[in-house]
C-alpha cells in the first residue's frame, strides 16, 4: 500500500471510530493481504472494486412498518420515505465475468439509506449464511485458491482447507443463478443489534426477499445466457416498473450465538417484516455512481449496533483498503 492509500484508509478509519496506530495496523495487515490476494486471483483494475467487481446502481425509497420502530430507535424505521441507492453486483474481482458463470455467485445486494442523520448502510448477498467466521479464515481461503491452481499437486492447498471447513461447500451450495437481480433473496449474514427506545437490545440479522419472489436459473440455463444479462435486465425493468423487497428482520432467541456467520439460525426463529423497498429507477450514470459509492457495514444510526461477529470489523477493514485503492 503507498502513502497516499494509507492516508485514505487512516482517515475513513478515523471517521468510523477504528482503532488507531498499532491496532489498527494489525487489522489492516489483514485485510490488506485479502486485497492482494484478490488482486492476484482476478487481477487489478483500474477504479474497480476488489471483489464484487461487476455491478449495476439504482435508485428508489424506503418506508418503514410500525413493528420497525417498536423494535428500533433508528430513525429510517419512522415510517417517512427514506431515499436509497441501492447496488447489485456479481461475485469476484473480474469486471468482465459473465452474469450467467457459476462464479457470480453469490450475488450481492448493498444498500444506502439516506438517512436525515447521515447515511446508514447494509450490505448482503445471496449467501444464506457465510462460509467461514473470521478475516483470518477468509484470507487462508483466499490464499489456497491462490495456490491450487490446475498444476498444484494433489491435494491442492484447496482441497485440505475445503476439508478442514465443510462450512464453505455448505454456503456455496445455497447459491445459484437468478433471472433477475430483482427476484434474488439477499441475506445479512452477520448479527447486528436493535435498540428500541425504551434500550431493550434484540440481536438480528436481515433479509431482503422480492416482494414477486426468488426464482433461479438452472446451471444449464445459466450457460445460455448473454454475457450481461443480469446487469442490463435490470435498468430495462425498471423502466417499465417498480421493484420491491421486504425488508425481514430474524430475530435471535436469547440463547442463539451472534458471533459465528457460518451458523444460521434455526428457521423458526420470530421474522419481523420492518418495511418494503421500492426501486424505481437506474442511476443517471452507472459507471460514476460504482466508482464513488462506497459501502461499510458498520456505517449504522443510532438504535442499530454491531454485534460480537468479527467478520464484520475485518468486512470494514477490506472494504477500506479496497476502496483506496480504487479511488486513487
Amino acid at each position: 500500500m503507498n502513502r497516499s492509500h494509507m492516508l485514505a484508509a487512516a482517515a475513513v478509519a478515523m471517521c468510523l471510530g477504528l482503532p488507531p496506530a498499532g491496532a489498527l495496523a494489525q487489522g489492516l495487515s489483514t485485510a490488506t493481504r485479502t486485497i492482494d490476494v484478490m488482486n492476484t486471483l482476478w487481477g487489478k483494475h483500474s477504479g474497480i472494486r476488489a471483489n464484487h467487481a461487476k455491478g449495476v446502481v439504482v435508485e428508489g425509497s424506503f418506508s418503514a412498518t410500525p413493528a420497525a420502530a417498536a423494535l428500533s430507535k433508528a430513525t429510517i424505521f419512522s415510517g417517512q420515505p427514506i431515499q436509497v441507492t441501492v447496488r447489485f453486483s456479481d461475485s469476484t474481482g473480474l469486471p468482465a465475468l459473465p452474469d450467467g458463470s457459476p462464479d457470480a455467485n453469490p450475488h450481492g445486494m448493498a444498500i444506502k439509506f439516506y438517512d436525515v442523520n447521515g447515511d446508514v448502510d447494509v450490505v448482503t448477498n445471496s449467501l444464506a449464511f457465510f462460509p467461514v467466521a473470521t478475516g483470518e479464515e477468509f484470507l487462508a481461503l483466499l490464499q489456497a485458491l491462490a495456490e491450487s491452481g490446475p498444476d498444484a499437486p494433489k491435494p491442492t492447498k484447496a482441497d485440505t482447507f475445503l476439508a478442514a471447513h465443510p462450512s464453505v461447500a455448505k454456503a456455496f451450495g445455497t447459491v445459484a443463478t437468478p433471472v433477475s437481480f430483482a427476484r434474488e433473496t439477499y441475506n445479512g449474514v452477520d448479527a447486528f443489534i436493535f435498540v428500541n427506545a425504551e434500550g431493550k437490545r434484540q440481536a438480528f440479522r436481515f433479509q431482503f426477499v422480492p416482494v414477486r419472489g426468488t426464482e433461479h436459473l438452472s446451471p444449464a440455463e445459466a450457460a445460455l445466457q448473454p454475457p450481461d444479462f443480469l446487469v442490463d435486465e435490470l435498468p430495462k425493468r425498471l423502466a417499465t416498473e417498480a421493484v420491491a423487497f421486504h425488508m425481514i428482520a430474524q430475530l435471535a432467541d436469547p440463547e442463539d450465538q451472534t458471533r459465528d456467520p457460518t451458523q444460521p439460525w434455526p428457521a423458526d426463529r420470530k421474522r419481523v417484516d420492518m418495511g418494503t423497498m421500492v426501486l424505481t429507477r437506474a442511476a443517471a450514470d452507472n459507471v460514476k455512481a460504482q466508482r464513488e459509492l462506497h459501502f461499510l457495514p458498520n456505517r449504522l444510526p443510532p438504535g442499530i449496533e454491531v454485534s460480537d461477529d468479527p467478520l464484520i470489523d475485518a468486512r470494514v477493514r477490506a472494504y477500506v483498503i479496497s476502496f483506496g485503492r480504487r479511488a486513487h
